[in-house]
């Protein structure tokens, strides 16, 4: 057998290596997030909550399945071909409690039995789940931060489209993140040529009144740009006690509004035509698809070396200065690098599925993924690591090394002695044992 043949390497006489080395791991850092989500109280959660529509009695479990997925997409093992790699890896089937991890036809055909009632349940427990998370320390404001993206396609499947914005193929999934903390709050997948703001009412409804309801201490602001410039979505913010700040696409009354703005640059820029220059102001204004009139925020800027002046407008219900209520909406910025990181770092972009609803269950496992390791990011992780992206923390904290020694009444997991995290491990496990949420 291969594994008891030792073999040279010829570029040094004195190496030799064979596969005799024992049970072995790379990620053996995976048992931090074990056990942040023994903490929460996620595996018995997702075991009461979790079910789908198949009265089988199966060796692999709807709930056992579901969590092999996420911790798989946690340590980076995206497609489901990787489960029957990963079959005997130690560490996987130590935190799942099993002898043998679900191959990937189990995987699959998992997946294929999600329907709409999955969809639900996923809804529920990323409620209760935000429910826990919110007892450790909850927020005095919430940023919902508003955007939407593509999913890229590559054959027929069910309610795929072309999107003229993106020129590509695709889902258009509507998305909802905590601007704050980075917390995807909501997700939905949309057919590919959905407009931005298509569906976002109904989409952001429930989301109000799970907060007006169970966290009525705490204050909401929206954001959006101007794809989400719709009065409907206004008016909702504002019967929601939500307050909101929206571009709004330029146009010819929005230019003559703005004309004593244009005077006060004029002015500034008369004896210095190089330099960065910018004026702000403020108007009320109303569109003729609009009841009644709103506070608009604008900006007016000359770039520098240039003579062509560009302009910013957002509506608003709140009172905060022009400057920082244009300084507040800027900020939205980070939305790119919290969907960037979930397609990138949580699979998002797995679309593999040739039915929607099979791809939008997908999607909200993946949702689950990212906000499990998010929440274990910002609770428990030391200081300094906590606005590090998810490769790096995957490379530093999850890709640790072990050998298992199996005795009479333990496993015992030996990490790697030379990993330059052990203090960073340590901290990480003390935090966690410090952690008392509220699970009922």
């Amino acid at each position: 057998m291969y594994s008891l043949v030792e073999q040279h390497l010829n570029c040094n006489k004195r190496i030799k290596i064979n596969f005799n080395g024992g049970d072995l791991s790379s990620d053996a850092g995976l048992f931090l997030i074990k056990e942040f989500s023994h903490k929460i109280g996620f595996e018995k959660l997702i075991k009461q909550k979790f079910k789908t529509n198949d009265k089988s009695n199966r060796f692999h479990t709807d709930d056992e399945n579901l969590c092999q997925k996420l911790y798989q997409i946690i340590a980076g093992y995206f497609s489901d071909d990787d489960s029957d790699e990963l079959t005997n890896e130690p560490v996987l089937n130590a935190i799942l409690n099993k002898e043998g991890l679900a191959s990937q036809p189990t995987m699959s055909r998992f997946f294929s039995r999600m329907d709409e009632d999955t969809l639900d349940q996923f809804e529920v427990i990323n409620q209760d789940l935000r429910q826990r998370i919110y007892s450790i320390n909850n927020p005095e404001m919430v940023l919902l931060d508003l955007d939407s993206t593509l999913l890229e396609t590559y054959g027929k499947q069910e309610g795929e489209g072309f999107n003229f914005h993106y020129s590509s193929n695709g889902y258009h999934p509507l998305v909802c993140y905590d601007g704050l903390n980075g917390d995807l709050l909501k997700i939905q997948l949309r057919e590919g040529a959905a407009y931005s703001s298509t569906g976002v009412v109904d989409f952001l409804q429930p989301l109000l009144d799970e907060y007006q309801s169970n966290y009525e201490n705490t204050k909401l602001y929206l954001r959006g740009d101007s794809g989400f410039a719709v009065p409907a979505l206004f008016e909702q913010a504002e019967h929601n006690s939500c307050s909101y700040a929206i571009r709004l696409k330029v146009n010819q009354n929005l230019y003559r509004a703005v004309k004593h703005v244009e005077a006060e640059l004029d002015y500034a820029t008369k004896t210095n035509k190089l330099d960065y220059a910018v004026c702000f102001g403020e108007f009320m204004y109303q569109a003729k698809s609009w009841r009644y009139p709103r506070r608009v925020v604008c900006k007016v800027e000359k770039p520098y070396n240039q003579f062509t002046y560009m302009y910013t407008f957002i509506v608003t219900n709140m009172d905060l200065e022009p400057y920082q209520l244009i300084q507040f909406y800027c900020n939205r910025g980070r939305m790119e690098n919290f969907i960037k990181e979930s397609k990138s770092g949580f699979n998002f972009e797995s679309m593999s599925s040739h039915t929607k609803i099979v791809n939008e269950n997908r999607l909200q496992l993946s949702m689950l993924a990212y906000n499990l390791f998010n929440w274990f990011k910002r609770l428990v992780l030391p200081a300094k690591m906590r606005k590090m992206q998810i490769d790096t923390i995957r490379l530093k904290l999850i890709k640790i090394a072990a050998k298992v020694i199996h005795s009479a009444r333990y496993i015992i997991f030996k990490l790697c002695s030379s990993c330059p995290y052990q203090k960073e491990f340590y901290e990480t496990l003390d935090n966690i044992r410090r952690l008392s949420p509220k699970l009922e």
